[in-house]
């Protein structure tokens, strides 16, 4: 398969990348030989087929990843597939730490992007976790339970923002951080934002 022309607004970001610079051109060239379609979206490279994303390059402290935005429908054969936290319901990553790791891996990694490019050539579609499955914290649901308008303005968000919200409030461990949470959040929940909005 013929590698697929370079998109300028990415060539920009890796003109400026500081970290990871030969590990994610090193990536680029490989998911890019597989036929995908080069984007730039959250600000990081994604690859796409048609308008579905299959593949994204980022960066983190210690490690440069490929992240397959349905990889919990891949056979993982490697074992190299990993959930990110246990709040990621769809993506997995492949993490790499150098560059020779990523040349010694260049044919499975081509191999599990043509698996992804499968898996959303087929249709499949990630199994998620329905909002009411989550669990809603205490103060929370106390809130909500008080405040009529809150309630509507909270069912009326799209179930993401919902369950963004849900793991946001339930993530500390101490109510009054948890209470402080959601008196900061309200007012975006009434403009009907979510927490990373």
């Amino acid at each position: 398969m013929a590698a697929q022309a370079t998109n300028p607004k990415v060539d920009a970001y890796f003109a400026r990348k500081d970290s990871w610079r030969e590990e994610t051109a090193r990536l680029r060239t490989i998911v890019l030989d597989c036929g995908l379609t080069e984007e730039l979206k959250w600000g990081e490279p994604c690859y796409t087929v048609g308008k579905a994303n299959i593949v994204l390059i980022h960066g983190f402290k210690d490690y440069c990843a490929l992240l397959f935005f349905k990889g919990a429908l891949m056979k993982d054969d490697a074992g190299i597939l990993i959930q990110q936290t246990d709040n990621v319901q769809a993506a997995r990553q492949i993490r790499f730490t150098s560059a020779e790791q990523i040349s010694g891996m260049e044919n499975l990694l081509k191999s599990y992007v043509q698996q992804a490019i499968e898996v959303e050539k087929a249709g499949l579609k990630v199994d998620y976790k329905k909002t009411t499955e989550f669990t809603v914290p205490e103060e929370f649901q106390t809130r909500l339970d008080g405040d009529a308008a809150l309630k509507a303005a909270f069912t009326a968000l799209t179930p993401g923002r919902q369950r963004a919200y849900l793991l946001h409030f339930a993530q500390p461990k101490q109510s009054k951080t948890r209470e402080s949470r959601i008196d900061k959040a309200v007012p975006q929940i009434f403009e009907g934002k979510g927490p990373n909005d």
